[in-house]
């Protein structure tokens, strides 16, 4: 991996399959059926996760969602299917980008046509839990590839401070 940053989130990113991928890693003082709530409560990512601007629940594990992107990029959305598993004591949610008929591209969006990844949850103690959130890098449209190594280091941050957030209320 590549380290961008090794703070209070580490955060890295490497190149795999022609594609670069993205990981943030953080530890939780919080039981991981905690936060496995709130990554199940999809419908309400927009009140979690502040650049969604909606989640709409397509299918019990497909999902629409809309990123709201700072100017002067245009937004980004992605059809995705869910799928729990279980790998020892971790939990993983794996997320990849699908069709579906009630998934249209929104005006003005760029659609992220290979969104992937997963959430994984590994239970340190019953209070305390590491989670890491590995996703697809690639930003497709007209995101130069200057800004990459910044918006994926902003990303990892940012989805780990709302989720430190959403704990605490």
């Amino acid at each position: 991996w590549n380290v961008i940053a090794e703070n209070n989130v580490w955060i890295g990113w490497r190149q795999y399959d022609g594609f670069p991928w993205c990981r943030a890693k953080s530890t939780f003082n919080a039981p991981a059926a905690e936060i496995i709530a709130i990554l199940e409560d999809k419908q309400n990512y927009s009140n979690i996760f502040k650049r969604v601007e909606s989640a709409r629940i397509l299918t019990d594990d497909i999902v629409h969602i809309s990123l709201d992107m700072p100017f002067p990029f245009s937004s980004r959305d992605y059809v995705v299917s869910y799928s729990q598993d279980q790998d020892d004591e971790d939990i993983i949610y794996r997320f990849h980008a699908v069709d579906h008929p009630d998934g249209q591209l929104n005006d003005g969006y760029v659609r992220l046509v290979n969104a992937a990844g997963e959430w994984r949850l590994h239970p340190i103690t019953i209070n305390s839990t590491e989670l890491s959130y590995t996703w697809n890098g690639e930003l497709r449209g007209d995101f130069p590839d200057w800004a990459l190594v910044r918006a994926w280091e902003t990303q990892g941050e940012e989805v780990m401070d709302w989720l430190r957030e959403a704990l605490q209320q």
